[in-house]
């Protein structure tokens, strides 16, 4: 029987973990019709990296067509379906400055954008989003981000942080798998639902800054040794997470 080479058996499974978190973003009511994007960096000197293709809805995307692009969001070799090299300006300058963020998750939902419209951004309002406390950078709208010219600004404005939130814009998370890029997206954009619901309630209860920053920690491993993150806990909420879109429609890997 003749061996599969390693480097295709990779690019097939982060096909499918990258089309399972499109699919879980339709699912959890976080699109944006055909716009906002989710890219995956694949293995290699050269820099390549997958995308969904242009026009089709994230419940269309699956992992055979996705489509390759190199570090200027061009697609590469005869790829059949086109992509949005506009939508890689954001995606492409996150990839090129952090080493470690190989998924960046792009949305623009209605919690996020309502928290992103706001002086104070992201509260310490609920545990959700302690998380993100301290850990979380800011950058101020410049414009359809067409420009070139603000990568550079956007990268440093998210600095080291796992998540950005872009002003008067929407949500950005990074994750060194496609799994944890989802995962903080999903519980950043459940922290903005929370606030904006608590703040049409009422005057907002927030914790003091020494419980959020110790909250913060504990989340992030800096007091138990474990890295919420990537705990076996997120492991497990990963495979349940599968499970649910090989019920609903397992052709997401197809």
């Amino acid at each position: 029987m003749t061996a599969v080479p390693a480097a295709r058996t990779t690019e097939s499974r982060l096909r499918r973990e990258l089309a399972a978190v499109y699919r879980l973003v339709a699912h959890f009511g976080m699109t944006d019709l055909i716009f906002t994007h989710i890219s995956l960096r694949l293995p290699g000197p050269i820099p390549r990296f997958l995308i969904n293709p242009y026009g089709l809805l994230f419940e269309e995307i699956t992992a055979s067509n996705l489509v390759i692009v190199d570090a200027d969001g061009r697609a590469i070799g005869d790829t059949g379906p086109q992509v949005n090299p506009a939508g890689f300006v954001i995606h492409g300058a996150v990839h090129a400055a952090r080493p470690d963020a190989h998924c960046v998750l792009h949305t623009h939902t209605r919690a996020g954008c309502a928290v992103a419209a706001t002086a104070e951004g992201l509260l310490p309002v609920n545990q959700m989003s302690m998380e993100f406390y301290g850990r979380i950078g800011y950058h101020d709208y410049e414009g359809v981000a067409l420009d070139l010219d603000e990568r550079a600004r956007l990268v440093a404005d998210l600095g080291e942080h796992p998540a950005l939130i872009l002003r008067n814009h929407g949500l950005l998370t990074v994750g060194a798998t496609a799994a944890q890029a989802f995962l903080r997206m999903f519980y950043l954009n459940r922290a903005c639902e929370i606030q904006v619901s608590a703040a049409a309630t009422g005057t907002l209860a927030l914790p003091s800054p020494q419980v959020c920053e110790r909250s913060a920690r504990q989340l992030a491993g800096d007091e138990t040794g474990d890295d919420f993150a990537d705990s076996e806990a997120y492991d497990l909420a990963w495979a349940a997470l599968l499970r649910l879109l090989d019920r609903i429609d397992p052709h997401y890997a197809d």
